[in-house]
């Protein structure tokens, strides 16, 4: 059993909530995003471009990004608190957990901090 919570939330119904909420979010943007896709057939760079330059475009994207580090944190931390450490090697291989939680920290900041900075950066 996990001792140490670093969750999201530190509550496991919060975390399936925050779960379910962000999924709700990015499957709601990523059918927009088919949507607009299948709208138009012959879709140019100048349309995409101008999609992403709406302030509600760019606030949607924005908060699917937040919705994406959350899904992800949560599932990643699941695994890593259910599968790599409970059942491969138990309750003492938080010297396993820890460097595998450091390094998805670094990648989901990395890819969030990276949309934003497309997103937000300008031309």
């Amino acid at each position: 059993m996990v001792k140490q919570i670093t969750s999201f939330s530190r509550n496991g119904l919060l975390d399936w909530l925050y779960q379910r909420i962000s999924a709700i979010v990015l499957g709601a943007y990523f059918v927009f995003l088919a949507y607009f896709i299948g709208s138009h057939p012959n879709l140019t760079f100048g349309q995409w471009s101008g999609l992403f330059d709406h302030l509600v475009m760019k606030i949607a994207t924005l908060l699917a990004l937040i919705a994406f580090l959350v899904h992800t944190w949560i599932g990643l931390w699941t695994i890593a608190t259910d599968y790599i450490t409970e059942r491969m090697m138990g309750d003492k291989a938080i010297w396993i957990r820890l460097p595998v939680q450091v390094l998805y920290s670094v990648m989901l900041s990395v890819l969030v901090i990276w949309g934003i900075v497309i997103l937000w950066g300008g031309h």
